[in-house]
């Protein structure tokens, strides 16, 4: 999927793996209950979050 993703494809991924969509994503969605919470750049996504539902979730997953 990287090797694709690095071609130009474009794709839609869902996965819970914040290494890979950082990596690969030109745009990531963060989802909670079905309802769409933030959507960035992964620049400002993982660096400069604006809800504080993605605050904690990245506070949880990342510093671990």
């Amino acid at each position: 999927m990287i090797e694709l993703a690095e071609s130009g494809m474009t794709m839609l991924v869902v996965t819970h793996e914040m290494g890979f969509a950082n990596k690969v994503a030109d745009r990531v969605i963060f989802m909670d209950e079905g309802q769409i919470v933030e959507q960035n750049d992964p620049e400002n996504f993982f660096n400069n979050p604006k809800s504080e539902r993605t605050k904690l979730f990245l506070s949880q997953i990342l510093n671990h």
